[in-house]
């Protein structure tokens, strides 16, 4: 019979990319829907070894469904880092770097300066807030940049594809391999952190609001270099976000398997990780729906201590200032970062008066398609990971 086998493996696999794909977007389901299907997802573990099991499942259906398996070749980074500027306590670069031959990633690094031995990485996506100085050149990503970096973090703040410079270049966010590009980018910007000489590869944090937000915990749930998460607005049970780039390939169901972005979320267990949650938006019910759930995910790791939410019942969607004041002191504890100066003891609150917020045309990596390498790809190219 063993000769057979590998007639049967072949048939499964033809099988499985016969079958149509099932995307799950924007409110697939009810809140009511939402809550009894993590009920059907705790049936499936009652223990670590159990939950590890169901864990692997997820992220191999997150990596099948995004055209992510296996992982692409790791190519050279071939980084650009220019163009420094200095501020009170840290420093801003234009940086841009490949994430695979021709297809770059851009976007600002931020260091701090007078800092003796490593730095914690900390990487910045940003959501799908538009305007001239929309995505990472928004003032509250540059205010959330800064402030980490005087707290003595090496911050990457990076374009998702069509925002800022990727867009000012010519490449259209409705691109089909928004998805697979930008999760492999979120990997690729974790290597160009630690290709840094000043960076502690074992402090890795990520933090994004919604569309980022989603960025955050697809890659701390795939990727295990990343030692804190904070999602912000974005991790919802019954809400899989509302951009191709969120939910346009079969991440979350296939005939075999079902998941939301609740319990992707809880794939960073035990690593530490806060959910930053509103009451005007699809995250209203974290406190107790999602975050339970992660609760009773890191209960099997004896690690409680290390998921927290904070939930903010009257504001509305995005990274205002009082998030932020909610995700510095997480990321302070957990990559151990120096406060001093920053931090004003009376108040408890961390000053961003400081920070300089720049022009749109100083943040640019390029100012134009003539100014990249000649071997760039052309805006809108299909990337090919063979």
């Amino acid at each position: 019979m063993k000769p057979l086998i590998p007639l049967f493996l072949m048939l499964c696999s033809s099988l499985a990319w016969a079958e149509k794909p099932i995307l799950c977007r924007g409110n697939y389901h009810t809140e009511a829907e939402a809550v009894a299907q993590l009920k059907r997802m705790a049936s499936t573990h009652s223990s670590l070894k159990e939950w590890k099991k169901r864990a692997e499942s997820v992220r191999r259906q997150i990596l099948v469904g995004s055209k992510l398996s296996p992982l692409p070749k790791r190519t050279p980074l071939n980084a650009i880092i220019n163009n420094m500027r200095s501020f009170e306590g840290y420093t801003v670069e234009n940086a841009a770097f490949e994430a695979s031959p021709g297809f770059y990633v851009y976007g600002n690094l931020y260091r701090p300066l007078n800092r003796k031995g490593k730095s914690p990485g900390i990487l910045c996506p940003h959501g799908h807030a538009r305007g001239p100085a929309g995505g990472r050149l928004r003032p509250d990503q540059q205010n959330r940049c800064a402030t980490l970096a005087r707290m003595g973090a090496v911050v990457f703040s990076y374009d998702m594809v069509g925002f800022g410079d990727s867009e000012h270049l010519g490449w259209n966010h409705k691109h089909p391999q928004a998805l697979t590009l930008q999760t492999w980018s979120s990997i690729r910007a974790v290597d160009f952190l630690e290709s840094l000489s000043g960076v502690d590869k074992a402090r890795i944090g990520v933090t994004g609001c919604s569309g980022g937000g989603t960025q955050t915990f697809l890659l701390a749930g795939l990727d295990d270099r990343v030692a804190v998460s904070v999602p912000v607005v974005m991790v919802s049970a019954h809400f899989f976000g509302g951009c191709p780039c969120e939910s346009g390939m079969p991440i979350h169901k296939t005939s075999s398997l079902e998941t939301n972005n609740a319990e992707i979320a809880a794939l960073a267990a035990p690593r530490p990780l806060k959910l930053i949650s509103v009451g005007g938006d699809w995250t209203k019910n974290t406190p107790k729906v999602e975050y339970p759930y992660a609760q009773s995910i890191y209960k099997y790791f004896g690690a409680l201590d290390k998921v927290e939410n904070t939930h903010f019942p009257r504001e509305k969607h995005g990274y205002e200032y009082v998030k932020r004041q909610a995700m510095y002191p997480f990321m302070v504890k957990h990559l151990d970062l120096d406060s001093k100066g920053v931090l004003d003891p009376k108040t408890g609150k961390y000053d961003e008066t400081q920070n300089t917020i720049e022009e749109v045309e100083t943040m640019r990596t390029f100012d134009s398609l003539a100014d990249m390498p000649k071997h760039a790809l052309k805006p809108g190219s299909t990337i090919s990971f063979e």
